[in-house]
């Protein structure tokens, strides 16, 4: 019997198990570039060029192995998206079923479900086996868990994972005696900088992506965010190459300074591997193997190599759990209520705060920004200055390069905004300026004072910290983890307090100006 399968632009793997049991003679691959996966969030135009070049590339792939293949390219049709391509495809070919592997997005996943309906075909949707850990197993572990635990915690599954896959373990134990080593992992550059720092890869555009480039800009002209500089791999080979340049130039140093930020350093040692694992071409695997193996051979520290292991093993499995554990609901939560509309100077990074200046600067020159950036600068802000998570969730997943939504929204709304009220994160993540000059040199130069609470000098993400705590005091004061955090607050006057408030309220006004 016929049957279409479809392959989507973050699944451009030979093993993507809607291939698995592929019958040439009967069988029909789709593959489509549609206005809609570039605009339904205002998308950088790295993050554009980088899924239609990948996904191009990965088409010639499959033309090689004869394989029976219709490429819809943007500039060749008029599907303004991908369900009016599916349509299509199913009168055409008048397939039994449609074949799939598991979207990255509730959104696209829905989409299928209403097309199969629709056009009363079978709806074939297979386990994603690019992951560790399907979302069944998950969602076994976290019912498991939950009968224990009111809290779902990535620690604990991060171990429950190092045990089935006998990663870093020696017997039932981990190696080394712990299961991690963030302490050791969370170290300051000193005052003389960064040394030895490897640059990253820099892969030059080929005719393809060339011809991705000029499209992108054409038809994109008023997205945010430069292309010129495009480098990201966009095949499997590129990716492997960046695999290993990581594994041995990057992962020795990479643990201690993971939480580091620096002036005009936007990559420091971070792996820059998370786009080519989410568009599929690398895999956690051998990832984390190679990771494994560089310890064990005795060339990477057990507290970086497990430091990196955790972010693929363990929280980007575990996320992905959550994902499809929570949505919908996920989307729409807002724990805070927050609802400020999102400055501008997000789309332009023309704020007087360097931190946030260098963090949206280099996000717009590369489509980039490690974890911490992510986090504890733009994500910090976003908190403390009460921004609509909806509107932060929608502008990560338009301006990274890496952002497909069961990673970036889980992250942003669960993690960085606490959007959903601590469903897996032990405490809101908020902290005044002086994080930010005690992990970084972005303080030196800037406008504002980190140590200052309130006067025009005053850092706002201080000033914004203390208003934050005086106004959940009790949420705070509840948590053993953030107890302590208030215990100033407590203790301060009821004139400090309305002080600190009142020159908060005046900043929030001021917000498009900062």
């Amino acid at each position: 019997m016929p049957r279409l399968i479809v392959i989507l632009g973050d699944q451009l793997s030979l093993d993507n198990p809607a291939l698995a049991d592929i019958d040439p003679a009967q069988d029909h691959i789709v593959m489509a570039e549609v206005m809609e996966e570039s605009t339904h969030v205002w998308s950088h135009p790295q993050r554009i060029t980088l899924f239609l070049s990948a996904m191009r590339h990965f088409a010639a792939q499959l033309d090689t192995l004869h394989l029976p293949l219709t490429y819809f390219r943007l500039e060749s049709h008029g599907y303004p998206d991908l369900t009016s391509v599916w349509i299509a495809m199913i009168a055409r070919h008048q397939p039994q079923s449609l074949v799939v592997c598991e979207p990255g997005d509730w959104r696209v996943k829905q989409a299928l479900l209403t097309v199969a309906e629709q056009c009363q075909c079978t709806l074939d949707i297979r386990p994603d086996t690019h992951f560790m850990c399907s979302t069944a197993q998950f969602q076994q572990w976290a019912a498991n868990y939950t009968k224990k635990q009111s809290s779902l915690r990535m620690e604990f599954f991060y171990r429950h994972m190092r045990r089935q896959y006998g990663i870093l373990m020696q017997g039932d134990a981990p190696v080394g005696g712990d299961w991690n080593y963030d302490q050791e992992n969370r170290q300051s550059i000193d005052k003389h900088g960064p040394q030895g720092l490897t640059a990253p890869l820099d892969f030059l555009p080929d005719s393809i992506t060339q011809t991705v480039m000029a499209q992108v800009a054409t038809r994109f002209a008023d997205h945010p965010g430069v292309l010129d500089n495009f480098g990201w791999p966009v095949t499997r080979v590129h990716a492997l190459q960046l695999l290993a340049q990581f594994i041995q130039y990057k992962l020795p140093v990479f643990g201690p300074y993971q939480d580091a930020m620096w002036q005009n350093e936007p990559t420091l040692w971070h792996s820059l591997l998370a786009s080519a694992l989410n568009l599929k071409l690398l895999n956690p695997r051998e990832v984390i193997a190679a990771a494994e193996q560089a310890y064990r051979n005795g060339e990477v520290p057990l507290a970086s190599a497990e430091g990196f292991i955790r972010q693929i093993l363990g929280w980007r499995e575990f996320i992905r759990g959550m994902y499809w554990l929570d949505m919908p609901a996920m989307k729409s939560a807002n724990f805070f209520a927050h609802t400020r509309a999102l400055p501008a100077w997000f789309w332009t990074g023309k704020t007087g705060m360097q931190c946030l200046a260098q963090t949206i600067g280099q996000t717009l020159q590369t489509g980039y920004a490690h974890h911490i950036q992510r986090l504890m600068v733009t994500g910090l802000f976003a908190t403390l200055a009460e921004l609509s998570p909806q509107q932060v969730a929608d502008w990560y997943l338009a301006v990274y390069v890496d952002a497909v939504e069961w990673v970036e929204l889980p992250n942003v709304a669960g993690m960085a905004l606490y959007a959903n009220g601590g469903r897996f994160t032990s405490k809101p993540y908020v902290a005044s300026g002086a994080y930010i000059q005690r992990m970084s040199n972005y303080c030196e130069g800037c406008r504002y004072n980190p140590t200052v609470k309130t006067g025009e000098r005053a850092c706002p993400f201080t000033t914004l910290y203390w208003a934050f705590l005086i106004k959940h005091e009790a949420l705070f004061n509840a948590n053993p983890r953030t107890r302590l955090m208030v215990r100033h607050v407590t203790n301060m006057t009821t004139e400090a307090r309305m002080a600190i408030t009142a020159f908060a309220e005046k900043r929030l006004m001021q917000i498009a100006e900062l």
